[in-house]
């Protein structure tokens, strides 16, 4: 199946929540279906995101089953949203997974990142230069094509309604040359000025620290305003997206990102440590006297 016929996410947040309400309700899939005057199979499509239903649909479902009108409203919105085309739509050719869409929804995004520095603080030259690490065997045009959707996906920042981002970054993330010293200092140069964003928080955990709560790899918490959309965590392990949504594995990433925080150098001291390594940068890509 390809990108453009599978379901959205926000058609399966919709499924799923259709299901638990008519859950909720008591009523079996043959009893809904028959007090709805559909088949079977119609609202079996429904509940399973192998069909889009009109917010009217929506409408008729929580008029038989009950529940709380402002969620009616909020899923009867989410069926209108469905066929919109976000910006990540227009890279189905270099973007895969669900990832960007979820990224886009979220009303807090919380990352612990320990190889790079991650995609939504990445200047064009030190993302072009990983691109190109990532995908040594593919053609420039690709590379620049994903140069393009990474710095359309940094636009989520900038919006009205963006996304608190709260990262904690390894220190070597800071030391790891990606590209060459002047590529390295202007990305640092630009975590200065990001830091200073209302909806931007870094912290660096610092090596001198040693052992802390997640030496087992970066992963990314998702944090939605609605009731109904529980957080996400998003793993990524060769390539492989894994997301996690049972209650118990994201409160014990939500936990062990809390003790990062705390570990973590506060968010003044993180940025006098990037200001002393970005100057390093800068001296060694000083021509020699």
């Amino acid at each position: 199946m390809s990108n453009a016929q599978s379901p959205t996410v926000r058609h399966r947040r919709l499924a799923r929540q259709l299901r638990r309400v008519r859950e909720t309700s008591g009523l079996s899939m043959e009893s809904a279906a028959a007090a709805l005057g559909w088949s079977r199979p119609k609202l079996v499509r429904f509940e399973t995101a192998k069909t889009r239903p009109r917010p009217s649909d929506v409408e008729a479902m929580f008029d038989l089953y009950g529940g709380d009108e402002a969620v009616k409203l909020a899923l009867m919105q989410l069926a209108r949203d469905i066929r919109k085309r976000g910006w990540w739509s227009a890279f189905n050719d270099v973007l895969t997974g669900s990832f960007a869409e979820l990224e886009d929804d979220a009303a807090e995004i919380c990352s612990w990142q320990v190889q790079c520095i991650p995609g939504l603080l990445q200047t064009s030259d030190y993302a072009l230069a990983l691109i190109r690490i990532g995908t040594p065997d593919d053609p420039e045009d690709v590379h620049l094509r994903r140069l393009q959707a990474r710095m359309a996906r940094k636009t989520i920042l900038e919006r009205k309604d963006a996304p608190f981002y709260r990262v904690v970054l390894d220190e070597a993330a800071l030391r790891r040359p990606v590209g060459d010293a002047k590529i390295m200092f202007h990305q640092l140069d630009a975590l200065l000025t990001l830091a200073g964003k209302p909806n931007v928080s870094i912290q660096i955990m610092p090596m001198a620290e040693g052992a802390h709560a997640c030496m087992d790899g970066a992963f990314v918490i998702l944090r939605f305003v609605d009731d109904f959309h529980p957080d996400i965590v998003y793993l990524e392990d060769m390539g492989n997206e894994i997301y996690l949504e049972d209650v118990e594995q994201v409160s014990r990433c939500n936990v062990r990102f809390d003790r990062l925080r705390r570990q973590a150098l506060a968010e003044q001291d993180s940025m006098a440590l990037i200001a002393d390594i970005a100057e390093e940068y800068q001296k060694s890509d000083e021509p020699s006297q």
